[in-house]
Order: structure tokens, then sequence, then C-alpha cells
């Protein structure tokens, strides 16, 4: 543990003095100069939508059959940027705070529809939390701004598209029967991950291994309380062929999150312990990587720095999602070629999508060449 410290303190100095750089959109003035904003002024537009699951979706913490979610667009000059807000109730978000958040975003008073860090850091200043009211104006705007660019946001960001990695499928707790199905209709998924933290995580695993040798992933969602048995689970897991295990123990215990780091024979993924920026380095030590996902990040501007900073401190990186429409999904695709591991097979757990987009193709993620974040109203 204190080798991992003087190595986070060596690294971070380097951030510090620049010698590490992180790239911010301020990096991507040259790209823009050439392109001015007219006079006309952003039009913001938003109305609520609810997402229908195609099975019962339960975690350790909760149970649901659907997701509650806020379209958005802006509009400039006849380019409309599609965006969107995603919210799961156990992260308090819902369709009347997004909404009452929205209503207090005035876009007519940036004359330039390129200035995104200005404009994001205005909106992140209104209230707050309100992380994915916030993610579905970042969303649209870098929709809106790849558009005008004529280039999708992995060109922008210097990506290579055929990098991008395998996706899990997510397969909730339920009873055998169910779990088999879901596998079943995972068919062109090459890796699961599984939802554990209740009193069945044994026979979650085994029902699944009755019929497949596909790697696993397991997300606890903070749903065991105890290190010592925790750690006892993970070493029969590591006996099953599961890769990682997510956020075993509740976020608010770091020291035995640290003890469980330190003895564990799998890698252990932080996620409800990570949501913005500043969460990165204090995730450092106590988790071997992180799970970044635009609804937590307030959107793609911070979720991209967050992954550059994980790199910079040898942490993994897995992308992530919520149940989201294919809109929110192609827009964390873009920076997929950064990640070592991904999770974005939201749209796909849905059965009324609005838009068509980044597509998995025999488990793989698979973006498109359209500009912004490649993606076509339905």
């Amino acid at each position: 543990m204190k080798s991992d410290r003087r190595n986070f303190l060596k690294k971070t100095s380097l951030l510090g003095a620049g010698i590490v750089s992180i790239p911010t959109m301020t990096n991507f003035s040259n790209l823009f100069k050439n392109h001015k904003s007219s006079s006309n002024k952003m039009k913001l537009r938003f109305y609520p939508y609810t997402l229908d699951l195609k099975h019962v979706f339960t975690v350790a913490v909760s149970s649901r059959k659907t997701t509650p979610v806020m379209m958005v667009e802006i509009e400039h000059d006849g380019v409309i940027g599609y965006g969107e807000a995603s919210m799961p109730p156990y992260l308090g978000e819902s369709h009347e705070t997004a909404s009452s958040f929205l209503s207090k975003v005035d876009l007519s008073k940036f004359d330039n529809v390129f200035l995104m860090e200005e404009i994001l850091s205005y909106v992140d200043s209104i209230a707050p939390n309100n992380n994915a009211a916030k993610a579905s104006i970042d969303i649209a705007l870098h929709d809106l701004i790849g558009k005008k660019l004529g280039k999708p946001w992995y060109a922008i960001w210097g990506l290579d598209p055929k990098k991008t990695p395998y996706t899990s499928f997510t397969i909730g707790i339920d009873t055998p029967d169910v779990v088999r199905q879901k596998v079943k209709e995972a068919d062109i998924y090459k890796i699961l991950k599984v939802k554990l933290g209740r009193e069945n995580d044994k026979e979650m695993i085994e029902t699944i291994r009755s019929v497949t040798d596909k790697p696993i992933r397991v997300d606890v969602n903070q749903g065991w309380t105890d290190k010592n048995s925790a750690l006892k689970m993970i070493e029969w897991l590591k006996t099953k062929k599961i890769e990682f295990v997510e956020q075993p123990l509740p976020k608010e215990n770091i020291d035995d999150l640290v003890w469980l780091k330190e003895r564990s024979p799998l890698l252990i993924i932080g996620d409800e312990s990570v949501v913005r920026l500043g969460d990165v380095k204090k995730a450092y030590g106590v988790y071997h990587g992180i799970n970044v996902k635009l609804m937590k990040s307030t959107g793609m501007r911070e979720a991209y720095t967050m992954i550059k900073l994980a790199k910079a401190l040898d942490m993994k990186v897995m992308l992530g999602c919520m149940t989201e429409t294919t809109c929110a999904i192609s827009a964390a695709a873009q920076m997929s070629p950064l990640a070592d591991w991904a999770d974005l097979d939201g749209a796909d757990l849905i059965s009324n999508d609005l838009f068509i987009g980044t597509k998995i193709i025999d488990g793989k993620v698979t973006l498109t060449d359209l500009p912004g974040i490649g993606v076509t109203k339905i």
C-alpha cells in the first residue's frame, strides 16, 4: 500500500508539472478557429420519455421494469444535436428534477456554439448534482459541434475506431429459468456481466456456468457488507472464470476496500465510488480500476478527462452505462477505444429505442462514421 501511495504522489506531481498531459476541449481551439458561429441563438428543447425494459432489472439494491429518461435537443442554424439523461430512480434524479434543472439553462447568452468549456462550466454551475441532466446538455452540445465540424467525436479525439472493445451483456438478479433465458438472448455477446449482492449469488453463477463458459464480470453494487465474507466469495469466483469484481463493498468502507484489494485474487473495480473527476485520485490505491459513466460524470467532456487521468495513474478503465437509448450509448462509444473494457449494452436491454447509431456486432462496439455522436433519430 505504501508503494502505491509513493507511485501515486510521483504520478500526480508529474500531472501538476504538465509532464503528463490530460487533454480537454481547450486542445481543440485550432480546430475550431475557422468555424464561426452565426448570430442565431441556440435553442434548447427537452421532453420526458420512459424506457421499457425487456426484463425486470434487479440489482442488489432495487428492481425496476422501466427507466425514466429526458431527451434533449440543441438546435443552431438548423443543425440539431441530440442528448439524453437516463435516470434510474436509485440515483435520485427524475423527470421532475431534470425538467426543473433544464428549465434553468439559458444557452441564448452564448454567441459561439464552439465555446464548449465556457458553456458546460456554466451548466455545471447552475445547481449541484443533477449529473444526468447535465450530461444530456453535454451530449447534445458534442453532437451539435461534431455535426458542424462534419466529424465523429472519435475522429476529433484522434481515436482509432478499430480499437473499440468487446462489450459485456448485463444479466440482472433473477430465478434460474429467467437467467438461462437471458444468457440465451445474449448469444452474440462474448462476455457476460452478472449482478450479485443478494442471497443467491452462487446460484446465479452456477446457473450461468451450467449453460456457458463465456468470461463473466460481476457487479455487486455495494451488496456485500463484510470484508472477510467478500474475500471468501471472490476466492470462490476465481474458480469460475470471473474477470473482475465491481464495487463489492459499500463505497464509504474505504479501509475495508483497501484491505480487500490487497488480498483479492481478482481485480476490484470502483463504480458507485467514482462519480466525477475528483473521485479518480481518491480511487487510486483503493481499486484496481474505475467504471466511467456519462450519467455520473455529467457527460462526455468530463468522462474523457477521467479516463485520461486514470490511464496516467495506471488504473484500468471500464466504460459503462445505464439503461439508455442508442443516443447516450453512441456518445459513450466515441471514447471506447480508450477503455480496457466496455459495458455498453444499455440500448439492447430496452424495447423502445429512439435512435440508430453505434451497434454491437458479434459482441464488439462498432462505431458509425456519422458526425457528432453518430446517431440518426428514428
